[in-house]
């Protein structure tokens, strides 16, 4: 059995976790065998983020104060909780495949992104978008697409005045040539 202070150690951990995290999940299951659970864990450390089983009173009193006690009443029955403090996408796309993958066993009781509480179709939809990386280099393609553009029309003039020039040279050359 542990001891006050080891009780008090495990929520001050807890609290730090929910605060340094930028979302989460959570989820519960039932009938989980071992390899499931390893493969949970191996999708969700695939993409950045951390997996465990939590008492739901520790959860609850770690969640105060934190983006995370919004969602102190879905710390009911078994509880496991998915946090990352990096691109919620990511999380998204690992849990929301996982439940698409073993309905019987998994069970999604709300989501965290950005400090807003989130339903399994909004998690679900997040998933579809494009990670952060994507993302930001579609938008750089698009910025350097009209810079070039730009380019394009500006080198196009004194290239053409260049072309008009040689053709007028050319011309005065060959009728100069026949007289």
């Amino acid at each position: 059995m542990k001891t006050r202070e080891q009780k008090q150690k495990d929520l001050e951990a807890l609290t730090q976790q929910f605060q340094e995290a930028s979302s989460g999940m959570l989820i519960g299951f039932k009938k989980l065998t071992v390899p499931k659970d390893q493969e949970l864990r191996d999708r969700l450390r695939e993409a950045g983020a951390r997996y465990t089983v939590v008492k739901n009173t520790l959860a609850r009193k770690a969640s105060t104060g934190t983006p995370f006690e919004q969602a102190a009443e879905h710390f009911k029955g078994v509880t496991a909780i998915a946090l990352s403090s990096s691109d919620p996408v990511d999380l998204s796309k690992a849990i929301s495949k996982f439940a698409k993958d073993n309905p019987d066993v998994f069970t999604f009781k709300a989501g965290i992104v950005e400090g807003r509480v989130m339903a399994l179709k909004d998690v679900e939809s997040i998933a579809t978008l494009p990670s952060k990386e994507v993302l930001i280099s579609k938008v750089m393609f698009l910025i350097n697409c009209q810079a070039q553009r730009l380019v394009t029309v500006l080198s196009a003039v004194p290239r053409n005045l260049a072309v008009v020039i040689r053709q007028i040279g050319e011309q005065k050359g060959g009728s100069e040539a026949a007289q």
